[in-house]
């Protein structure tokens, strides 16, 4: 390694940067000095940061001549003074630029395709949701609602004097059209209190009311071959006593089974039955056992009769009111 009043060969055509003296220093001068300053960074952590400012810079250079004599490398001490004084004054070093105001309108511009096609698919998005929401949301809960003011204030009345008109149309007595009137009096509450479920149930109780009306069948006891006829409970309340009844169907004028509305006593549940047990005396129980036992067919089978617009059927022999859906 030269001494500092040593200077290095500058190759032909190299550009040239004013140095101290006055004269120009060559490029390879520049770039090694740069080097020296990288390196220095890298190295300066290995420096004692509390030693003073004169031997912490030739403890620098020292170690500095250190690492490049290791890679094979002489560097003359001007380079080394150049490199030490860069990385006090932070030379070679990249500082950028504030973004100001103007610096971030123009690269906002620059980039307007970027954030332009962000934006446009954004404000489609928003509109293809605004629009679900209006069209799939909104607009089928206001006519929903508007449909529930239809109905309770002009279709759910006119239903009620329908099926009251058609109730006193077919009605044989007193009490069926009393209740007709008693729910459609509920009825018309309950629609004008808004209560559009309860309204409905109203109509609903009306028209099972009117079918009922409607119907007509004889009721018979089941005579078939693999049928009961007639079955016995013992009650949990009593296990010394039984109850007895009688299997019946209902029967229409063209033949046909007809389903009945029927509340078990046992379960205190109701269902519309094609066949039930109906609750006898004992005696009556022997008697139809007895029919059944003579050839295997109940001869005497008729139990009663529902006549259209009654209510309730007229029976041809003594029952006890009670009634089972299962047995």
């Amino acid at each position: 390694m030269a001494d500092s009043s040593a200077s290095s060969a500058s190759p032909a055509g190299s550009l040239a940067s004013p140095s101290a003296s006055g004269k120009a220093a060559p490029l390879d001068d520049v770039m090694m000095a740069m080097d020296v300053v990288d390196t220095l960074r890298h190295a300066e952590k290995l420096v004692d940061r509390e030693l003073s400012a004169d031997e912490r810079a030739r403890r620098l250079k020292e170690r500095l001549r250190q690492i490049y004599t290791s890679q094979g490398l002489e560097v003359s001490d001007r380079i080394l003074d150049e490199g030490v004084a860069a990385l006090e004054d932070q030379r070679f070093v990249y500082d950028p630029p504030d973004i100001g105001a103007s610096r971030w309108l123009a690269m906002l511009w620059i980039r307007r395709k970027t954030w332009g096609t962000a934006l446009a698919i954004g404000i489609v998005v928003l509109g293809v949701a605004g629009a679900g929401y209006y069209y799939g949301v909104k607009l089928p809960a206001e006519s929903q609602v508007a449909e529930r003011i239809e109905a309770l204030t002009v279709e759910l009345p006119r239903q009620f004097d329908a099926e009251l008109d058609r109730i006193k149309a077919v009605s044989q007595v007193d009490r069926a059209n009393d209740m007709a009137e008693r729910l459609v009096a509920e009825g018309i509450a309950a629609a004008k209190a808004g209560d559009y479920e309860a309204a409905t149930v109203k109509v609903a109780q009306l028209q099972g009311l009117r079918q009922m009306l409607e119907q007509e069948y004889v009721i018979r006891i089941v005579s078939r071959p693999g049928e009961q006829s007639g079955v016995y409970r013992v009650p949990d309340a009593n296990p010394n006593a039984r109850n007895y009844y009688l299997i019946v169907e209902a029967i229409d004028p063209a033949g046909q089974t007809v389903e009945v509305l029927v509340t078990s006593e046992e379960q205190g549940r109701s269902g519309s039955v094609d066949m039930w047990g109906m609750r006898v005396s004992e005696a009556e129980y022997e008697r139809v056992r007895a029919d059944k036992q003579d050839d295997g067919i109940v001869q005497s089978n008729r139990v009663g009769v529902k006549r259209r617009g009654y209510i309730q059927p007229e029976y041809t022999i003594p029952i006890e009111g009670g009634t089972i859906l299962e047995w």
